[in-house]
């Protein structure tokens, strides 16, 4: 431990400290600092589940340890009349437990349908508006070994591809906002002693037990292939080699954008040559879809199907104007030119 470490050990409160050394506390705190490689500020998500209050203890010690400043942030959607309850609950059980937090609110109208995928997209949103008020860039979330390998059978279920399957990494990099996932490689079973040791307490999610979710249904599809010899870990080494051949595919999309885009205009207006569409099929894919993201400054990107029409339609030269994705698509001579849409 280097002495700048050694100095901040010290600085950490018995209590916090105490838990620290903990064998077992221990060990996965070792692992989570090896994960982080941060020398700056930082945010962290918490909600009151086991996953997130062990997050907000182990990046309460790495804070400390590295000198860094820390903030915490509790996301209180009001999609149940309990919700606020709640979230002051957690505020004041990090409190006494020597975390400093604060309660970001979703204020307006709540949805009635995808509620799960719209309160992800709004959680992120409030985060990211926080976030740039105090430039901060690093945001760490809860996502476990256990949510790695739901996401796999939940994209495999929508028929993603590569990119889809391998979705959530360590870190994901969105709005300039690096999405840090330091417990993607930490059990479950080990957050819930965290929590228990530290905290006596975490939320029980509700849904956690309703089929009417996919996730839930994935679980209990997970158990019974365990029972049939597929267990976590051969999963974790399919999803390592998918995310490997994902790389090599990343690096000919970056390329592809670096040798046959140009743009325009202060960055408004992006050209694509004819060479870009030469690329092999999942290259042009992604390559358009990034660009259009860009241009349109879209969150997410646009759907497959109506991204793969375009394509075609460019490839066998029948497309002169379009809109997608927010954006403005114009064929000029052999060129491609993507300009944003303007707002109605």
């Amino acid at each position: 431990m280097s002495l700048r470490n050694s100095n901040a050990t010290t600085k950490i409160p018995k209590f916090l400290r105490d838990n620290l050394n903990n064998k077992r506390i221990n060990k996965i705190y070792k692992k989570f600092e090896i994960s982080l490689n941060l020398d700056e500020s930082f945010a962290v998500a918490v909600s009151g589940g086991p996953d997130s209050l062990a997050l907000a203890f182990l990046s309460k010690i790495y804070a400390i340890k590295k000198n860094l400043k820390s903030k915490f942030y509790i996301i209180d959607h009001k999609l149940r009349p309990e919700s606020t309850k709640e979230a002051k609950f957690v505020l004041n059980l990090l409190k006494k437990n020597f975390i400093k937090s604060e309660i970001l609110t979703w204020k307006g109208k709540k949805p009635k349908k995808s509620i799960q995928s719209i309160a992800r997209t709004k959680r992120y949103e409030i985060l990211f508006k926080k976030c740039n008020q105090l430039k901060i860039k690093d945001i760490l979330m809860g996502h476990h070994e256990d949510d790695l390998i739901e996401n796999f059978f939940i994209r495999l279920l929508r028929g993603s591809g590569i990119k889809g399957l391998t979705s959530l990494d360590i870190k994901t990099i969105i709005k300039k906002k690096n999405i840090l996932r330091p417990l993607i490689d930490i059990k479950k079973e080990d957050l819930i002693f965290i929590s228990k040791k530290v905290f006596n307490f975490y939320v029980e999610d509700p849904t956690n037990y309703d089929e009417k979710y996919q996730r839930v249904r994935v679980r209990k599809l997970m158990k019974n292939l365990e029972r049939d010899g597929l267990d976590k870990n051969k999963l974790k080494k399919t999803i390592k080699n998918l995310k490997n051949a994902n790389r090599v595919i990343e690096f000919y999309v970056d390329k592809n954008l670096r040798e046959n885009t140009s743009f325009l205009n202060n960055k408004k207006r992006l050209v694509i040559n004819s060479d870009f569409f030469l690329q092999p099929q999942e290259v042009t894919f992604r390559a358009f879809s990034e660009s259009l993201k860009l241009i349109g400054e879209k969150y997410y990107p646009v759907r497959g199907k109506k991204l793969e029409k375009i394509i075609r339609e460019v490839e066998n030269n029948r497309l002169n104007r379009a809109t997608l994705g927010g954006c403005i698509i114009e064929k000029v001579n052999q060129s491609i030119i993507l300009s944003k849409e303007p707002l109605k």
